[in-house]
């Protein structure tokens, strides 16, 4: 599913908002998150999962085109961990 599809089910769900005020709602509802881990938080969302960063080590890397080696500095990555209910539903046959 892409944002579009997203924003089309929500609008659909909720006909009393307005197609601009659910993209407002999608749009805040992404920024908090984006911005609570850009400070090193988590998010965690109680049957879904949590967000978080993971610390990357600098490395040495190659560059795929002509294979010279790069220095790859550290990094911090977001990472998901699904929650105990998401894995459920993922696993029901």
């Amino acid at each position: 599913m892409i944002r579009s599809e997203l924003l089309a089910e929500l609008v659909q769900d909720n006909p009393d908002l307005r197609p601009e005020e659910v993209e407002r709602i999608v749009d805040i509802f992404f920024e908090e998150i984006a911005e609570r881990l850009a400070e090193g938080g988590r998010v965690e969302l109680r049957g879904f999962g949590a967000f978080s960063t993971r610390e990357r080590d600098a490395r040495k890397g190659r560059n795929p085109r002509t294979g010279e080696a790069v220095d790859v500095p550290a990094k911090r990555v977001p990472y998901f961990k699904p929650g105990k209910d998401m894995r459920r539903r993922l696993n029901e046959n």
